[in-house]
């Protein structure tokens, strides 16, 4: 599927979301000129801005009264009023039918208790004044929407493809599967696929949230929104639109922004409670009073669109700003859970570490040098497929070093490998190993200091030294886990490694816990016992054996490379294997948490002293508008903070 395409069904999914009861109003308003604002990409629509000058205009005509010879002020109002106000007035009805209380309902109430009375000017103002608010809040929650779209950018319009001898520029919707694009260097890859020719760097940060670019020859994959950095490659499309991995981002964060969080259902639920309140309040007052305009000013007052609309538009903004830092949340529900989290729970091999071994140390003997040890035990582990063989190789490929094929081969499973090179035995193994052929091991460790494996090295019926190979730490991993801590968490290491392993580890990242040997289950186990004490876990991880724990944890968080199965285990998938991302996610869980609970708080402070006021007189009807479009607003305004593109702010 081609960039335009995808675009066009990411916009229809976007629009037809309801972020809330409340803000529905608005909603089907913002359907009704969707087609005009796409075509002529205007903010708002024309429809918009007419309604609000004609109600503008016959405010100021009824409020200086220039109406004369024209019809009487009455004429002009109830005309100005119905025209204007009927996105209001629509949605009432329709709340009507539907059984439910709304803020719009209510507004109709005291418009039309307003027009009864004679307050034209005051009806006019307050229309104008929910028409504008209206307007800027479908701005504010069309760029909440229209951030997740913008990933699309990323995508190129135009493909350089090659069609027999000849290479021409082509629209993107033109491109097949099985076709050959060519991607210049400095252009971004249009498509998944593999390279058929050419040679080069590839930035996929975006993908898979590697720092540093990958090299690609013949063969390799490329995916659609990287990078090339250097040379020029051929690709051969396996993927278009939504079936690349870039495509299925797009997707995750589509469902994510159209799901519904039990916080916004709690919004909804409160927004009726304070409708039913200002109604309440407003015929008690009339009872009390029997002043009509008190009694007008106190349904005017009370507003929850501010919770209704800015809740949902706080999740929407902070799934977005996690998307773009490159952690995709799968539902506002994920979302919420993660802002309770107390406890996170770390899978080691893949999560904390590369998961591939690595020589860590070289320790030469008798005067030899590291070059010298390296050298004679790549001659024996030139023929083995072990992954502390492969470990050594690489060590020795990066010195440079000559490695020769041995003359003979043989190899014991669980003691290590004995081969003959240059008319010399080499043993490569463990203590057992060289004790068989009657080396004496002396004062050396069994262990590495990082939890990682000894290999011992002799050529010649002699020690002649040591390799310590361990699987490297990620570089991020000790600060994420100290992160985790100022954030008041607590972190606890499930891992089926060793348990000298695991508590090297674990003691030099700061882990709390350190649970080690356990099976799949076992960590299950754990992840459940943990859930019945209390806790709200957070579980990460990257393998196959880590799916289980990932759907029993209270969110489940996958490291991008890991396997698929761990990825659609996960609630929420983080691209690459950076676990800073995660306490960035985190960050902006609680950000959003405190937003919403301000805007919650703020809702029922503006309304309970704005409905005391009203009610004792102190408002007339023009002001408790004014209150209740400002108040609306700023909570609004508050939420659109967490948007991308937005000031982060203080961390929470």
């Amino acid at each position: 599927m081609t960039p335009q395409v995808l675009r066009s069904e990411t916009d229809e999914r976007v629009e037809d979301s309801q972020l809330s009861a409340e803000s529905s109003a608005t909603e089907s308003h913002a359907a009704e000129q969707g087609d005009e604002h796409s075509e002529n990409g205007l903010p708002i629509s024309l429809l918009d801005v007419a309604r609000i000058v004609l109600v503008g205009m016959a405010a100021v005509a009824v409020w200086l009264r220039i109406w004369e010879p024209l019809p009487r002020a009455s004429v002009i109002g109830i005309i100005a009023t119905l025209v204007g106000g009927y996105p209001i007035f629509k949605e009432a009805i329709s709340a009507l039918l539907a059984r439910r209380m709304t803020m719009e309902l209510s507004m109709t109430i005291a418009l039309v208790a307003a027009l009864a009375i004679g307050e034209y000017v005051t009806v006019l103002v307050i229309v104008f004044f929910v028409l504008v608010a209206e307007v800027l809040e479908e701005l504010t929650v069309r760029r909440g929407r229209r951030a997740i779209g913008d990933l699309l950018d990323l995508l190129p319009q135009t493909v350089h493809l090659r069609r027999g001898a000849d290479i021409a520029e082509v629209s993107a919707s033109a491109v097949r599967l099985g076709d050959a694009v060519m991607v210049k260097p400095g252009g971004r890859v249009p498509v998944d696929g593999i390279v058929t020719s050419g040679h080069s760097f590839v930035d996929q940060a975006t993908i898979t949230g590697e720092s540093l670019p990958v090299e690609k020859v013949a063969g390799a994959l490329v995916y659609a929104g990287t990078v090339n950095q250097s040379g020029r490659l051929e690709v051969r499309v396996t993927g278009l639109g939504r079936d690349t991995a870039f495509g299925r981002i797009i997707q995750a964060v589509e469902r994510a922004s159209s799901a519904r969080a039990p916080i916004q259902k709690t919004a909804d639920r409160l927004a009726g409670y304070l409708v039913y309140f200002a109604l309440t309040s407003a015929a008690f007052t009339f009872i009390v009073t029997r002043d009509v305009r008190a009694t007008i000013s106190v349904v005017i007052v009370a507003g929850a669109c501010g919770i209704a609309a800015g809740t949902p538009l706080a999740i929407l903004g902070a799934i977005g700003r996690a998307a773009r830092l490159g952690a995709i949340i799968k539902g506002g529900i994920h979302l919420e859970t993660l802002w309770a989290t107390s406890v996170v729970v770390l899978d080691k091999t893949g999560t904390l570490t590369f998961g591939r071994p690595n020589v860590t140390a070289v320790r030469a003997l008798d005067g030899l040098s590291d070059e010298d040890v390296l050298a004679a035990a790549a001659i024996a582990e030139r023929p083995s497929e072990h992954p502390l063989g492969k470990a050594i190789l690489k060590a020795a490929a990066d010195r440079a070093l000559t490695v020769q094929e041995p003359e003979t081969f043989e190899y014991t499973p669980g003691k290590g490998i004995r081969c003959t090179a240059a008319g010399e035995e080499i043993l490569v193994g463990s203590r057992t190993l060289l004790a068989e052929r009657g080396i004496v091991v002396e004062a050396t460790r069994d262990a590495a200091s990082d939890g990682g494996t000894i290999v011992y090295v002799a050529r010649a019926g002699r020690l002649i030294g040591t390799i310590e190979i361990a699987d490297t730490l990620r570089p991020e991993a000790r600060e994420a886990i100290r992160a985790l801590r100022d954030l008041g968490l607590r972190t606890v290491l499930l891992t089926g490694d060793a348990e000298r392993v695991a508590s090297a580890v674990g003691r030099h990242l700061g882990v709390d816990e350190i649970h080690s040997e356990l099976l799949p289950e076992a960590k299950v186990e754990h992840v459940r016992r943990l859930l019945a004490g209390g806790a709200c876990v957070a579980m990460v991880g990257d393998g196959i054996n880590d799916a289980p724990a990932l759907m029993e944890a209270s969110v489940g968080v996958a490291m991008g490379s890991g396997t698929d199965v761990a990825r659609e285990s996960a609630s929420i998938l983080l691209l690459g294997n950076d676990l800073l991302k995660l306490v960035a996610t985190l960050h902006i869980a609680r950000r959003c948490r405190r937003i919403i609970g301000a805007n919650f708080a703020g809702t029922l402070i503006v309304d309970g002293v704005g409905v005391g006021l009203a009610a004792f007189g102190l408002l007339n009807p023009l002001l408790a508008a004014f209150i209740h479009v400002a108040s609306e607003l700023t909570f609004i305004l508050n939420s659109a903070r967490l948007l991308p593109g937005a000031r982060a702010g203080r961390k929470v």
